[in-house]
């Protein structure tokens, strides 16, 4: 749902075509803002068309298509061929109103040339020269009014037109990244995808500006070349030498842009996670007064990254300079070579060359070499886009194998012979032959020794660890509460919530069962408090119960538990198993993943995972009387596992 700002809607969608040629529609708003500062509900609604949902799932829905067509036919897709399909058409449109604007240019010199001729050769007795004069003066007039209107339109237009093309590849960078599988996050980093939304989608308002001028800077300057060996005949192939020497220059100047802009992204990427490693142990590096060292890290890295940036600058401002001086070079090798030649110089040949050089110095010199340079650096960005976008996501639900939806409504998962690999390059799987049923009503309790693929196991339900075999079926919502609890800034309410409508009946039953009651009375503003960055303001404890509590409140058909009791001290822990796992949750399918082994009476099933592999499976008096030695198997729960023989 797309927020909006005000409540005033937006003049552009009922504009008339003279409100839209002269941007009559943004009138009000300039005249408010001379009345007074603007506010945020100043400002127009988002027009329907330009919503980033309407513009981002168009691409997303183009980009599918594409990746699956590329995988029928074993290549790569191309995100430059689907940004090309969804917003070619609009782009080509705007090259009407640039081609009429440099249309224009071209003519004004000619205007200029007949007005000058007429008064060289000034008649007084001449009055059809003299209308003439007036009719290419008011053309003169015209022209520079149409020039004035048509590139604000231009601009206006294809300022837009890459803001969508900005917006859309945003939506899809927060689409991905909120899709992406425990595998992919190791191919990435944050710093990565921050700087693909912060500098990499800007490089598409830019290109959209000059990219035209790729084909009408050459275009251009034919057109005028023909017009100047008319005007100064063979003297202007010494200006067309001079523009033809600095077209290789601007195509090698391309190049070592989207070099230095590969390099400095590369760093950039490298710096922003470095500094996210800092600022999220800065506790820690202040405790051991390592600030210098990693102070120095960074310098070294922005140190490297400014190296590259300024490669790029002294490269830009060489390409500036070949602007200013190209244009006088041209002008003056030219009017040297007439001269040799034996012409003499006239004021309308003056006029009209320098013109003519002026329009030609603006679109080759100037529009060309930034179309090229853009160009460079989008390609460079598309590249990062495509490669961030082809990382593997978390499998869809609906790719499992479903269940009969019509047997039952609630939830159910089995698994029959998975084997799982979180890495293909490792000789051991994470999960070998994994098979086991859980039905609704029962609690399936999972222990084992530090990384015997507990974890894992959950992962593979919930389709972050691809399964490589063997079957795995579920059927029905399902929400996880991981062992590291997670919570973001804002109330506990909203953390609880997390979005949901509020039911105050059965959000007080999730306080209660979850332990919290007490831990918000206590609080002075309850569960209205505001926890702050990574939940400072709560215990290990209490944003393990926030987090449970989440889990709860979701209502879900199957519960994905990663050991929630180990943060809370026994008698918490004793109330939350029994009056939430086995008490509010009695009538859900449960994976509790635990080391607490006192709790395994009240399982339905127990499961002992050791290196990725099922030990023995069956119910607490099949642990009984197998008299296997869990203690050992478990040496992290220091002799925990004894309850099981002593009982």
């Amino acid at each position: 749902m797309v927020r909006k700002l005000g409540g005033r809607d937006n003049p552009l969608a009922a504009a008339g075509f003279f409100s839209k040629l002269c941007l009559c529609w943004l009138n009000p708003l300039l005249n408010l803002s001379q009345k007074r500062m603007l506010e945020e509900n100043d400002m127009y609604n988002i027009l329907p068309e330009d919503q980033s949902e309407t513009v981002g799932e168009e691409l997303q829905r183009l980009w599918d298509c594409e990746s699956k067509k590329a995988t029928k036919e074993l290549k790569k897709p191309s995100l430059s061929r689907v940004l090309l399909r969804c917003y070619g058409k609009a782009y080509a449109m705007t090259g009407l109103f640039v081609f009429s604007l440099e249309a224009i240019k071209v003519f004004q010199p000619l205007l200029l040339w007949n007005i000058i001729h007429y008064f060289e050769n000034y008649d007084p007795e001449d009055q059809k020269g003299l209308t003439m004069a007036y009719v290419y003066a008011s053309a003169l007039s015209l022209s520079a009014f149409g020039l004035t209107i048509l590139q604000h339109l231009y601009y206006y237009t294809v300022l837009r037109l890459g803001m969508k093309i900005r917006v859309a590849l945003c939506h899809m960078i927060y689409r991905k990244a909120l899709a992406l599988s425990s595998e992919s996050m190791g191919l990435t980093t944050t710093g990565q995808i921050v700087n693909l939304l912060a500098n990499d989608v800007n490089h598409f308002d830019e290109i959209t500006l000059e990219l035209h001028y790729l084909w009408l800077g050459p275009l251009q300057a034919l057109v005028i070349i023909i017009l100047l060996w008319y005007e100064v005949g063979l003297s202007c192939l010494a200006g067309l030498g001079a523009i033809v020497i600095m077209l290789p220059l601007q195509t090698w100047f391309g190049k070592l842009f989207g070099i230095f802009r590969s390099k400095s992204a590369t760093l950039a990427d490298k710096r922003i996670r470095i500094m996210n490693e800092v600022l999220s142990g800065i506790r820690i590096i202040k405790m051991y007064a390592w600030e210098k060292p990693f102070s120095a890290l960074v310098t070294e890295v922005r140190r490297k990254e400014i190296s590259q940036i300024m490669k790029s600058s002294y490269l830009r401002g060489l390409n500036m300079a070949s602007f200013f001086a190209s244009s006088k070079i041209i002008v003056f090798v030219t009017f040297t070579v007439y001269v040799l030649l034996g012409n003499a110089i006239t004021a309308s040949t003056v006029f009209v060359t320098v013109s003519l050089y002026g329009t030609i110095k603006l679109t080759v010199t100037l529009f060309f070499p930034l179309a090229v340079e853009r160009l460079s650096e989008t390609a460079v960005s598309i590249r990062r886009i495509k490669n961030f976008l082809l990382l593997g996501e978390v499998k869809s639900r609906n790719t499992w194998h479903p269940l009969d939806e019509t047997k039952t409504s609630e939830g159910l998962i089995k698994m029959e012979n998975v084997t799982c690999f979180w890495d293909k390059c490792m000789d051991a799987p994470s999960l070998r032959n994994i098979s086991i049923t859980v039905g609704p009503q029962q609690l399936l309790a999972v222990i084992g020794p530090v990384g015997a693929g507990k974890s894992s196991l959950l992962s593979a339900i919930l389709g972050e660890l691809p399964h490589d075999s063997g079957i795995l079926q579920a059927k029905g919502r399902v929400t996880y509460a991981a062992q590291q609890p997670w919570v973001f800034p804002g109330t506990i309410r909203s953390n609880i919530l997390f979005g949901r409508e509020l039911n105050p009946n059965k959000y007080e039953t999730v306080l209660k069962a979850c332990a919290l009651k007490r831990d918000l009375d206590l609080l002075p503003s309850g569960d209205l408090t505001l926890i702050g960055d990574r939940g400072a303001t709560l215990s290990g404890g209490q944003k393990a119960r926030v987090n449970l509590a989440r889990a709860v409140y979701e209502d879900a058909d199957i519960y994905l538990l990663d050991d929630p009791l180990s943060a809370v001290d026994a008698e918490v822990g004793k109330h939350l198993f029994e009056q939430c796992i086995c008490g509010l949750l009695k009538d859900k399918c449960r994976i509790l993943v635990t080391h607490q082994l006192q709790h395994l009476r009240a399982a339905n099933h127990i499961l002992l995972l050791q290196e990725g592999h099922i030990v023995t499976q069956g119910t607490y008096r099949d642990f009984q009387r197998s008299g296997l030695d869990v203690a050992s198997l478990m040496r992290s729960d220091d002799g925990a596992g004894q309850i099981l023989t002593n009982s």
